[in-house]
């Protein structure tokens, strides 16, 4: 066994553990492999251990993997701060979007979505701790407001919300950031009862998360290692 597969199949392990632990049903949380940076040779290498879902943030090296792997069952996630000006390929290439934070991108996403293609997939960026180095919104009121801008859109498809809270070891920091996120996760499902994503936690809290009602988890660094 690989490296590779090992660190893989400790990240799926870790995770039915803590839908265990959580007293959650074993498959409730997906797992996002966030492939970013790494070469198409990791991600071909996963995808032949079953991984369906990969996460990208950077528009150019994510291009090369899409169209390298195009005639196969691969969900492209985009991930990352989204600028007005790369809206149309990300558009155009990704299954989901987990970053939008303003009803301007909604709507270039949704004009620019080809006509051929199923609805974009889309999550409400949440900045929980309201950090200025990270994009999201920060209030139920204006999650709200956003979700419903998502939701009048024809090619988009409203699936929840995606938060990446302040970085902390301790246990209950982590808790009680992901759990007000899943408060307003329920706001926004109470008022759209199809939203069914909850996308929180990384390599060092996807526990927590877990715990506190993720439904997807977004790990990186302990599947593929750390970045170059």
């Amino acid at each position: 066994m690989s490296n590779l597969e090992q660190q893989y199949q400790s990240v799926v392990a870790r995770i039915r553990d803590a839908e265990a632990d959580a007293g959650r049903q074993a498959g409730d949380v997906s797992l996002l492999a966030v492939s970013k940076t790494k070469p198409l040779c990791m991600v071909e290498a996963v995808y032949q251990l079953g991984q369906r879902d990969f996460g990208e943030n950077y528009l150019q090296d994510a291009m090369e993997k899409i169209s390298a792997c195009e005639n196969t069952d691969v969900r492209w996630h985009f991930i990352g701060q989204i600028q007005s000006n790369k809206t149309r390929p990300i558009a155009e290439n990704f299954d989901w979007v987990h970053s939008v934070d303003r009803a301007k991108i909604a709507r270039r996403l949704a004009e620019q979505r080809p006509a051929e293609r199923p609805p974009l997939q889309v999550c409400i960026q949440i900045n929980v701790n309201d950090e200025a180095s990270k994009g999201g919104v920060d209030s139920v009121a204006d999650v709200l407001a956003l979700a419903a801008a998502v939701a009048e859109q024809p090619n988009l498809n409203l699936r929840g919300v995606m938060a990446i809270p302040e970085s902390s070891d301790d246990i209950a920091t982590q808790r009680r950031n992901f759990a007000a996120v899943k408060t307003i996760f329920d706001a926004v499902k109470q008022q759209f009862p199809s939203c069914d994503t909850l996308s929180m936690g990384m390599s060092g809290d996807l526990e927590a998360a877990v715990h506190e009602g993720a439904t997807m988890v977004r790990i990186g660094t302990d599947i593929f290692g750390a970045r170059q």
